[in-house]
């Protein structure tokens, strides 16, 4: 509940992955850039290590971990003007009936914000009736806010809360494009393509275009180390077909982690299958190759990039293109392309992207009572789905929390502690194997 008393705001955000954190304190950033901002990691299967918080870039005033049965406990005593829901829909339809049912009685209440890690290609109506019932449900680009206000207008429920703004993590300097590209970087994905058959084709060609081009740099960004999870699952990891590839990467392909803003600043061709990044890339006007080479699809995501003029095929790359992207398509996504002004925009445009939702979320702050969350789905509208979405975060159809969770203890410690936690590291190690490995090989065998 916010303070009365105190001068400087202060925002909370819960986060559930790694990407989910940098969209969450970045986005609090934009909102509020002068607040304190402290930070909670929702316990569960994509808790990021500390070393994914390093490499994220992303940093709080306080940061731990908790079980969001206990997030929803202590909200009375959480003191925010602004909280930043950055999770998974459910955990945000969880968190919004849980906070509702905390505040009851409160006359005061923090404003909810949430919103999307990146380009929204799948589940569009699912996420985003779970996301219902915040205050602000942020939109990154103009074609997105569309999108989302037709969905809530076509349940008949209210679409005031949606909000456009835009990735709150594009920037960097504008790119300065040599005579032919010295660097490409491949942008793997944890979850697409899924197929063992589909990875290795494209570790291969990403392998044949560093040999076919030894004046190149050809690098694999990749998301996570084996054993972490991020956002999606990974079941395939590039490192294990890496390992096993037929002569082995030549001297002009690698293997690189770390921040993707960093590996932007030496990328002369950015190539991708759907990945967030390309949007990043093109911010900077970074020539950006979004694959065809396992068709457009739905289930790959790369149909979101439908007339952006950025669709290609590995061949097309090996043989000199590079794809010039859209204006027009580039402005309704939100993409200020070398942060320059395409057709219909004006030079500082993405600076002034969040002007809206920063008055929106102060002025709902700034109101002596706000009405309770009030979500889509309640226990009348959506009785066969919504007990099992609340349950899963230790909360009953109403939003209380059950039982059988409040009585489990909790771990001590922050979450600097529990990167010295050794037992703890070595059962989600093996969760994570099972997940990866044993997972995988179950469902396989059931096709057999």
């Amino acid at each position: 509940m916010p303070s009365p008393t105190h001068c400087a705001p202060r925002v909370a955000v819960l986060a559930d992955s790694d990407t989910r954190w940098k969209w969450g304190a970045l986005t609090a950033r934009r909102l509020h850039p002068d607040a304190r901002l402290d930070g909670y990691l929702l316990r569960g299967r994509a808790t990021p290590t500390v070393r994914q918080l390093g490499e994220v870039g992303a940093h709080a005033d306080s940061l731990r971990e908790i079980r969001g049965v206990d997030f929803v406990r202590e909200a009375d005593r959480s003191r925010c003007d602004v909280l930043v829901l950055a999770c998974v829909g459910g955990a945000v339809q969880a968190m919004v009936h849980g906070l509702a049912h905390a505040w009851r009685t409160d006359r005061r209440r923090p404003v909810l914000v949430t919103g999307y890690v990146g380009v929204v290609y799948e589940k569009l109506a699912d996420g985003l009736l779970l996301r219902h019932g915040a205050d602000v449900v942020l939109a990154n680009s103009r074609h997105d806010a569309d999108r989302f206000r037709a969905v809530y207008r076509g349940v008949g429920a209210s679409d005031d809360s949606v909000v456009e703004c835009a990735l709150p993590f594009l920037g960097g300097a504008p790119h300065r494009a040599p005579d032919a590209p010295r660097t490409v970087v491949f942008a793997a994905q944890p979850s697409v393509p899924e197929s063992r058959e589909a990875r290795t084709y494209l570790l291969r060609r990403a392998v044949e275009h560093a040999r076919r081009h030894p004046d190149r740099e050809v690098l694999i960004k990749l998301r996570s180390r084996p054993g972490e999870h991020t956002t999606h699952i990974e079941e395939l990891p590039y490192q294990k077909l890496a390992a096993r590839h037929p002569g082995g990467l030549p001297a002009n392909c690698r293997l690189v982690y770390g921040n993707m803003g960093e590996v932007l600043d030496r990328t002369d061709l950015m190539v991708t299958v759907s990945s967030t990044a390309a949007l990043e890339s093109l911010h900077r006007g970074i020539p950006t190759a979004v694959l065809t080479d396992l068709g457009i699809r739905e289930a790959l995501g790369n149909h979101h990039f439908l007339g952006s003029g950025c669709l290609a095929s590995w061949d097309e790359l090996d043989a000199g293109h590079r794809p010039e992207p859209d204006p027009q398509w580039l402005a309704r996504q939100g993409v200020a392309r070398g942060r320059g002004a395409p057709p219909g925009r004006s030079p500082g445009e993405y600076e002034r992207a969040f002007d809206a939702a920063r008055d929106r979320v102060a002025e709902l702050a700034a109101a002596d009572q706000l009405p309770p969350p009030a979500p889509y789905y309640t226990p009348r509208t959506a009785p066969g789905y919504l007990p099992g979405i609340l349950a899963r975060y230790g909360l009953d159809p109403h939003g209380a929390p059950l039982a059988g969770f409040v009585d489990a203890p909790q771990e001590a410690g922050g979450l600097r502690q529990l990167a010295r936690d050794t037992v703890r590291e070595a059962a989600r190690g093996a969760y994570r194997h099972g997940v990866q490995r044993v997972a995988p090989a179950i469902r396989r065998w059931g096709q057999l």
